[in-house]
C-alpha cells in the first residue's frame, strides 16, 4: 500500500531519516559495544524537535500527529534500537500521561522542557513483585497535608538515570486494590528521590535503564496526575498508547535487518551465482517482506485509530504483538542469510536480533497482549 502521508507526516520521516543514517548510524555498534547512552545525541534529537513530534505546539512541541511520532521511532530503529526506545520511553510513557491526563498547571510547567528536549522523561511502573500484574504496585504515597510522602522502588525503567522528570504510580488506598493506585510527576532533585545502579543488558544497550529509589520522597500534591485512584486506568491508557510504539520499534528493527539481507543476498555469491538466486533464500526474503509489510499495516492502522480518537486498545495489543514476533523471525533469518558473517559484530544484524527480543517482553509480554486482545474480542461480543 502507498500511505498516503501528509506533507507534514513526509517531511518528518525525512528528516528524521537522515538524522539517524547521518549521526547515529555511525555509532550505534560503538554505543552497543560500549554499554552507554550518547545524551550529546538525545540533545540533537530535542533540538531538531523529534522528542516533541506529537506534543501540542503551544507547549513547544510539533503538534502533530501520532503516526508522524510513530514513523519516527521506526525510523530511528532501522539503525539503532537502543534510540528508538529511548525516544518512545520518553514520549509515549515520560510525557503522555502529562498531555493526557495533566491539568493546565502541569502541562505549561513540564511539557516544554520535554518536547524540546531540555529534559527526558522516564515512566516508573515496573517493581520487583509487580511485573506483568502492574496491579501489584507497592510503592506507597502517603498524603500528609499539602504533599505525599513515597516510599518503594521501580525497576527497568528506560531513561532512569538522565531523566529530570519521572511520572510514577504509588499506592494511596491499599483497600481500594486497583483503584487505590495514583500517579505522580517526579522531579529529579527532589530530597529522596534517586536512580540505582544500570542494567548490564542483552539488547538495547546504547539505551539507558536503571532501577528509581523513593525513601521519604515530598511530593507536592499539585504534582498529582488528576484524582487520587486515578493512576491504574491511567497506565492502562499510557501502555494503549505505548504499545504501537515498541510495535513501530519492531517493525524498524525488521525493515533494517532486512535491508541488510537483501543487500548481502545480491551481493554474496555462492555455486556460482548471488544468494537470492537460490530457491530457499527466494522464500526466505519473501516472507520477511510480506511480513514486514503486514506488520507495518498493523502498527499505521493503530496509530491512525489513536489519532482519531477511536478506541484502540485491541488494535495497538495486535500490533505490538505481531510485529514484535515477525520482528523476532525477520531477524532470525536475515542472520541465517548472512551466515557466519550474521553471528559476527561486523554486520549489524546480530544486535538487531539481540534488541528486538525486549519488544516482545516491554510493554506487556506477548502472553500479556494475547489476553488484552481476547478480553477485548468478548467485550466487542458480549456489546453485540
Amino acid at each position: 500500500m502507498d500511505w498516503e502521508f501528509t506533507e507534514e507526516e513526509k517531511m518528518i520521516r525525512d528528516m528524521v531519516r537522515d538524522f539517524a543514517e547521518r549521526r547515529i548510524a555511525p555509532i550505534a555498534a560503538e554505543i552497543d559495544e560500549k554499554n552507554e547512552f550518547p545524551l550529546d545525541v538525545v540533545r540533537e534529537m530535542g533540538k531538531l524537535g523529534i522528542l516533541g513530534i506529537p506534543v501540542p505546539q503551544e507547549y513547544g512541541g510539533g503538534g502533530a500527529s501520532t503516526l508522524a511520532y510513530i514513523i519516527a521511532v521506526e525510523e530511528l530503529s532501522k539503525v539503532s534500537g537502543s534510540m528508538g526506545i529511548t525516544l518512545a520511553a520518553h514520549h509515549s510513557l515520560g510525557t503522555f500521561p502529562i498531555m493526557e491526563f495533566g491539568d493546565k498547571r502541569q502541562k505549561e510547567k513540564y511539557l516544554p522542557d520535554l518536547a524540546t528536549g531540555r529534559k527526558l522523561g522516564a515512566f516508573g511502573l515496573t517493581e520487583p513483585n509487580a511485573g506483568s500484574d502492574a496491579g501489584g504496585t507497592q510503592t506507597t504515597a502517603v498524603r500528609k497535608g499539602d504533599h505525599y510522602v513515597v516510599n518503594g522502588s521501580k525497576i527497568f525503567i528506560t531513561n532512569a538515570t538522565y531523566a529530570e522528570t519521572a511520572v510514577i504510580t504509588a499506592v494511596t488506598d491499599a483497600k481500594k486494590k486497583h483503584h487505590g493506585i495514583s500517579s505522580f510527576i517526579l522531579e529529579k532533585g527532589m530530597p529522596g528521590f534517586k536512580a540505582g545502579k544500570k542494567e548490564d543488558k542483552l539488547g538495547l544497550r546504547g539505551s539507558d535503564t536503571a532501577e528509581l529509589f523513593f525513601e521519604d520522597v515530598k511530593v507536592p500534591v499539585e504534582n498529582r496526575l488528576g484524582e487520587e485512584g486515578e493512576g491504574f486506568i491511567q497506565f492502562m491508557k499510557t501502555l494503549d498508547g505505548g504499545r504501537i510504539s515498541i510495535g513501530a520499534l519492531a517493525l524498524g528493527l525488521a525493515e533494517g535487518a532486512f535491508d541488510v539481507a537483501l543487500k548481502y543476498s545480491v551481493e554474496r555469491k555462492q555455486f556460482g551465482v548471488p544468494l537470492w538466486e537460490h530457491q530457499m533464500i527466494q522464500y526466505k526474503l519473501a516472507n520477511m517482506a510480506t511480513n514486514i509489510e503486514a506488520a507495518k499495516h498493523l502498527v499505521y492502522h493503530a496509530a491512525i485509530m489513536k489519532d482519531k480518537k477511536i478506541p484502540y486498545s485491541k488494535e495497538s495489543a495486535m500490533c505490538k504483538l505481531f510485529a514484535s514476533e515477525i520482528a523476532t523471525q525477520v531477524c532470525r533469518d536475515a542472520i541465517q542469510i548472512l551466515g557466519a558473517n550474521g553471528y559476527s559484530r561486523e554486520f549489524p544484524v546480530e544486535r538487531m536480533l539481540r534488541d528486538v527480543k525486549l519488544c516482545e517482553i516491554g510493554e506487556g509480554t506477548s502472553e500479556i497482549q494475547r489476553i488484552v486482545i481476547t478480553r477485548n474480542l468478548i467485550k466487542s461480543l458480549q456489546k453485540t
